[in-house]
């Protein structure tokens, strides 16, 4: 049986999902497009919920008529009862655990495409390798989900790495699944340009963040500084002749993008306006968890990109990630786009703490 507290909040939701029918069938809410899509998107939400509430109370209902059927002076009526019951009781607990699922407040930033952002970090050219390296493994996850993917910018090194390179995912369930990727990646391995054979450890950095749109981050127009500036390395004959490359710079926050890819002026402004959307929403979200952190004396949580998250080792064919202490011995798999056992597996942990967290709160 659920608790007092768990199904007070589903007959509150059970109760808005109502509300919602009714509102939706009424002539102004019809003519009104706006607040038709909005309520229409909110009653869709709570469907689920709703349904399986439903189906929660009528499975009680018919657990009390069954247990008055106990009751009956016909023998045979009484087993046939006994049997109904120990299948619906068995079936209660799967409805309980499904309903606790739901009431898990959803990410609001579950069905958005991501901004996904490699930084080479300690370990100069090794670094950056393996930067290219996670390029292209999430390159590879990303064909098979069916998801596209497209460099926003790149800031490329002699031997084919990368020192920072920004690409854009977009697909159904992309940052769904990505947003556990942000954090420091260390690799251990024999770097090609290492002649002594030795085991160098570099870091990476990863972040994964959700494509906004201008409207959802308010920026004023007179705190952009943008430049423009000649393209440097691939890019044709119109590299180092017009300056198409674009520098744009937040002034209160201090946050830089550019964008030199495009042959375009406008094309590279509108890549850098798209990244540098992503940053200040990051920013201020970030901003605003510090303050709660601080205000109720604790750590911000786990997931920070400070954070070292996931190890490579070459020589072992090893991965692990720190944060669930899971380890694979099938690390050339994981680069070759395979990721899916590692993020269910921090899907599932995810699920687990935030359940932990409702049965403490309930």
């Amino acid at each position: 049986m659920l608790k007092k507290e768990f199904l007070d909040r589903l007959e509150t939701l059970s109760k808005r999902y109502e509300t919602l029918e009714r509102e939706l069938s009424k002539p102004d809410v019809v003519a009104d497009i706006k607040r038709y899509k909005t309520l229409s998107k909110e009653l869709k939400e709570l469907t689920e919920v709703y349904e399986t509430y439903r189906e929660y109370k009528r499975l009680l209902k018919e657990k009390r008529e069954l247990k008055e059927l106990l009751r009956s002076s016909e023998e045979e009526l009484r087993q046939l009862a006994k049997e109904e019951l120990e299948a619906l009781e068995n079936k209660l607990p799967q409805v309980e655990e499904k309903l606790k699922l739901l009431l898990i407040p959803k990410d609001p930033n579950e069905s958005r495409n991501v901004i996904l952002e490699i930084r080479a970090g300690a370990g100069g050219e090794e670094a950056a390798l393996f930067a290219a390296d996670l390029l292209r493994m999430y390159q590879k996850y990303a064909e098979e989900n069916g998801w596209k993917f497209s460099i926003l910018s790149a800031n490329k090194t002699g031997l084919g790495g990368f020192k920072e390179v920004v690409a854009l995912i977009e697909g159904e369930g992309a940052y769904s699944k990505l947003k556990y990727e942000s954090g420091v990646h260390r690799v251990q391995r024999i770097p090609t340009t290492e002649s002594g054979g030795r085991i160098h450890t570099s870091t990476v950095t990863v972040a994964v963040l959700p494509e906004v749109d201008e409207a959802d981050v308010n920026i004023n127009p007179g705190d952009l500084k943008i430049e423009t500036f000649r393209a440097s390395g691939a890019g044709g004959q119109y590299v180092n002749t017009t300056e198409t490359a674009v520098r744009i710079t937040h002034l209160p926050t201090g946050i830089v993008v550019s964008c030199q890819d495009e042959r375009s002026q406008f094309q590279n402004k509108q890549k850098a306006l798209k990244i540098l959307y992503a940053k200040l929403k990051d920013f201020y979200e970030k901003k605003k968890r510090e303050e709660i952190a601080r205000e109720r004396k604790e750590q911000v949580g786990t997931g920070e990109r400070s954070e070292k998250i996931r190890t490579y080792n070459f020589p072992q064919n090893r991965i692990t990630d720190h944060r669930i202490n899971l380890t694979l011995y099938k690390l050339q798999d994981v680069l070759e786009g395979r990721l899916d056992e590692i993020v269910e597996a921090l899907k599932n942990h995810e699920v687990e703490r935030q359940l932990k967290s409702l049965e403490e709160t309930a």
